[in-house]
């Protein structure tokens, strides 16, 4: 009975920091990150502009990635302790990988902090000129466009994975733990697909990805948050663990 009850408070953390996580990404995309975050613009070089002149939002950016990038390992932790019994390799992989994307999130905080640097000290304005210090930060952008992207790739086969495990131990409802297969992988493979084919990275196609992807996620941190995981033995992937 102990056991159970701790895979339930597990579950529970697990869900209210994974709810945490998204809610701090959605605040700082809506009150920080507007202008000044390259993932929200196709245009680097306004982006570096807008960075040049927002010193305070970039280290609010920069500070508030710390905190999400916390919660995400948080979550990813209480992942693993959850499904570790119906897949250790596979938990484990998506552990790391999970963790690597994670911390190629983070150095989106380092470029932001690096942007704020170039707009406030006075020494980056001896050393370079106005387009010297544009380039700089338009750098500091292209460098977080990609550390986002290849974190979000990894980010996603790992939660692809999480989801296979969710599915295969009946911990929660197959609908969400299929349902989560299918959107990670979709987002896995569009993002690299529109790298080589242009037409992957439409408006419609990226809308679908992030609007199933949203779906999914916020689906599995209600559920946990709520209902934590099922612990009774009449459920096929519980009954493997308890043999």
């Amino acid at each position: 009975m102990d056991s159970l009850l701790e895979t339930k408070s597990i579950a529970r953390f697990t869900g209210l920091t994974f709810l945490s996580f998204i809610a701090v990404g959605i605040l700082t995309t809506v009150f920080v990150a507007e202008g000044i975050d390259i993932n929200l613009s196709a245009d680097p070089a306004a982006t570096a502009e807008n960075m040049l002149q927002a010193e305070t939002r970039l280290r609010a950016k920069a500070y508030l990635s710390g905190l999400g990038f916390s919660l995400n390992v948080s979550f990813a932790l209480g992942l693993f302790f959850l499904l570790k019994r119906y897949g250790m390799i596979l938990a484990a992989w998506c552990l790391v990988a999970t963790l690597t994307a994670a911390f190629l999130s983070l150095m989106g905080a380092v470029h932001a902090m690096n942007a704020a640097e170039f707009a406030s000290r006075a020494a980056y304005q001896d050393i370079a000129t106005g387009d010297q210090r544009l380039l700089l930060t338009a750098l500091q952008a292209t460098s977080d466009y990609t550390a986002f992207h290849l974190g979000l790739v990894l980010s996603s086969i790992a939660n692809a994975g999480f989801f296979y495990l969710f599915l295969r131990s009946n911990l929660i409802p197959r609908i969400i733990s299929g349902w989560g297969v299918f959107a990670s992988l979709f987002v896995a493979s569009t993002v690299v697909l529109r790298d080589f084919l242009p037409a992957f990275g439409s408006t419609p196609i990226t809308l679908a990805f992030m609007l199933s992807n949203m779906i999914a996620l916020v689906s599995l941190g209600v559920y946990l948050s709520i209902w934590g995981v099922r612990t009774g033995l009449d459920t096929p992937g519980l009954q493997r663990a308890a043999a």
